[in-house]
């Protein structure tokens, strides 16, 4: 079973026909520790939870974990960056294995972030020197490491590795023919000129414009920030990022493009912009105009949400993290969400092999009964199996993609098995719902249901309506 919160091609397929590449990245890099438990008390000491510790997982944090994805992508990467001399240095130079480290000192200690969580919700954040430092000092070799690279990507997170002045005269020196993408930090420095494309947030493109934008939200102050930076920083393109809408690009040749994101359900964000730099940066290095490299971005970042964030990360179940056949994260965190706050978690299945009126109804009629709608979808091996070998007409992408554009679809799991009772144990909804001419007592997903007490009912059913008949209809009209 498959959890599907956007369609995506298979990460193999993917990295297969994608070429290796030599990127380097600069910035600050620093430990990022992500401590995660259970809590069902509080502590006798205070009126504060107790967490009892499962995990603890250590990762390069910063451009650090830039060159983490790149790596795990399959290019040669060159992290140039500053380190403290201490224990936290070491650490991070053990987990970046096949990076290429070019470290100069940074003359303070090695900064550390510590992220409690207690299932999806963080509790507190730790950091440990994380004081604003002087901008370091840039060695011959952390500039020298930028040579014959096909691109770059500044990871700046305001500690000065960006802002020295060694550094930015090497980097706009390489920007002047290799690409260089720069994801830039409210406390760093401006990009340098010839930077291909810089990747603010809404929020930092605000602060970056410093009130010399009055656009409101949303798109209209995403287009006027990017087109404003543009010609403040004086560099090709500016991708504005919207979270879960997508990006707005300005360049200072092709005007305005909107970059929508696909729909993706997702708990932690921490990491998304640095996926989305390094994926713009590879697509640049493999030719892609700004907008494709953007969209390219766009779709690294809600694959990397899709598969569960930063979390994914800490397997070596592959190079890259992306979706894995298997995980159920989204679904399931749809239905948790739901439950916790007392709603009530409807689902409905079938193949949905071109989707017509009568599909819409049903599906909204089901979402109607209660708090949030996940939708069983039988994969192209079952429709196959159920429907015979031309079918479906559409692959289970295309049709998870069209489920989750209707706005009474909270979520898609798709089961390669005949029916979907397996899938309905994983998540245990209240209530299943089918259109069509059945009577309820006469669904074969009931006995599933009454394990846990669920509920059987039919909702309207709409004749003339087929996908069989409209398939018909479209062959006879070639």
């Amino acid at each position: 079973m498959t959890a599907t919160p956007a369609p995506r091609r298979a990460a193999a397929s993917a990295r297969s026909t994608t070429p290796s590449f030599r990127i380097a990245v600069v910035g600050d890099t620093l430990l990022d520790v992500d401590v995660t438990g259970t809590s069902d008390r509080l502590s006798p000491d205070a009126p504060v939870p107790v967490v009892d510790v499962r995990t603890d997982h250590r990762r390069a944090g910063g451009a650090g974990l830039v060159a983490t994805m790149l790596t795990r992508d399959g290019h040669d990467v060159t992290l140039i960056t500053v380190l403290g001399d201490d224990r936290p240095a070491d650490e991070i130079r053990a987990l970046l294995p096949g990076v290429t480290v070019v470290g100069g000192p940074s003359g303070v200690p090695t900064p550390v972030k510590t992220r409690v969580r207690v299932a999806d919700h963080a509790l507190v954040r730790i950091d440990e020197g994380c004081d604003p430092p002087p901008v370091p000092d840039v060695t011959d070799a952390m500039t020298a490491a930028l040579d014959g690279v096909d691109a770059v990507v500044v990871a700046d997170y305001g500690r000065g590795v960006a802002a020295a002045p060694a550094m930015r005269a090497a980097l706009a020196r390489i920007a002047a023919t290799t690409p260089l993408v720069w994801d830039p930090h409210p406390k760093g420095a401006a990009p340098v000129t010839g930077t291909a494309v810089a990747t603010p947030n809404t929020a930092e493109a605000r602060r970056f414009a410093d009130g010399a934008v009055h656009h409101g939200d949303g798109v209209p102050f995403a287009t006027a920030a990017a087109n404003h930076l543009v010609r403040t920083w004086d560099i090709g393109a500016v991708a504005v990022t919207m979270g879960a809408h997508g990006a707005l690009v300005a360049s200072a040749t092709d005007g305005n493009r909107f970059v929508p994101a696909p729909s993706v359900t997702a708990g932690d964000p921490c990491g998304a912009g640095d996926r989305l730099a390094a994926g713009i940066a590879v697509a640049l290095a493999a030719g892609a105009d700004v907008s494709e490299a953007v969209a390219a971005g766009v779709d690294a970042a809600s694959e990397y949400l899709a598969a569960g964030g930063v979390a994914a990360l800490s397997t070596d179940d592959g190079p890259a993290p992306v979706r894995v056949p298997g995980a159920d994260h989204d679904a399931m965190r749809v239905v948790h969400d739901v439950r916790s706050a007392g709603g009530t978690v409807v689902a409905t299945g079938g193949c949905f092999d071109l989707l017509h009126a009568g599909h819409a109804r049903t599906l909204s009629a089901a979402r109607a009964l209660g708090d949030c709608l996940v939708v069983c979808l039988n994969s192209d091996d079952s429709v196959r199996a159920l429907k015979g070998p031309d079918r479906p007409i559409m692959s289970q992408d295309d049709r998870v993609e069209l489920l989750l554009a209707l706005d009474c679809v909270d979520a898609v799991v798709v089961f390669d098995e005949q029916t979907p009772d397996d899938a309905l144990r994983r998540f245990r909804p209240d209530v299943w719902a089918k259109g069509g001419d059945y009577t309820a007592a006469g669904l074969p997903e009931g006995a599933t249901l009454a394990e846990w007490g669920g509920q059987v009912v039919t909702v309207p059913f709409h004749p003339g309506r087929s996908t069989t008949r409209l398939a018909a209809a479209l062959e006879h009209v070639g």
